[in-house]
């Protein structure tokens, strides 16, 4: 497999996977660290970069989500916007640290965006919190195959 087509398909399937869209980034981490044709470092940084962008793009919808909030296709559904509202509202900033988490994760990244968190502590605890999972993938994995 060609390097650049991997580490290519893994930033598009992290972006993806960060948008409600549904997507398995950490499955195509995982069979990447096994073929091993990138080094696990490369691969989290990679991941991580891609699941970023996706998470800001759900902060950039939610800035603008008056405009969109009516759309038939729009991806979140009043009950995942006030959970995650509910979430962000009680903890604060602090709650993007879960946003590496399935369900609430993507949610959150948007609400951000609704209730105007800055754009550098939204990038900063996003960044933190998805790649603190890659690395736990890899780190599983490698386990796994010790």
């Amino acid at each position: 497999m060609d390097e650049l087509a991997a580490l290519a398909g893994l930033f598009a399937i992290a972006f993806v996977a960060a948008t409600i869209l549904p997507a398995q980034s950490e499955a195509a981490l995982a069979g990447l660290v096994v073929l091993g044709t990138s080094s696990p470092v490369t691969l989290v940084l990679v991941a991580s970069a891609g699941n970023v962008l996706g998470s800001l793009v759900n902060w950039l919808i939610g800035r603008r989500v008056d405009a969109f909030r009516d759309k038939r296709w729009f991806p979140a559904s009043p009950k995942m916007l006030d959970r995650a509202s509910g979430w962000y509202r009680r903890y604060g900033r602090w709650s993007l640290l879960l946003s590496w988490m399935p369900i609430i994760g993507d949610p959150l990244t948007l609400v951000a965006g609704v209730l105007r968190e800055p754009l550098w502590s939204f990038v900063l605890l996003v960044a933190l919190a998805k790649t603190a999972r890659y690395v736990a993938v890899v780190a599983a994995v490698m386990a796994a195959q010790a």
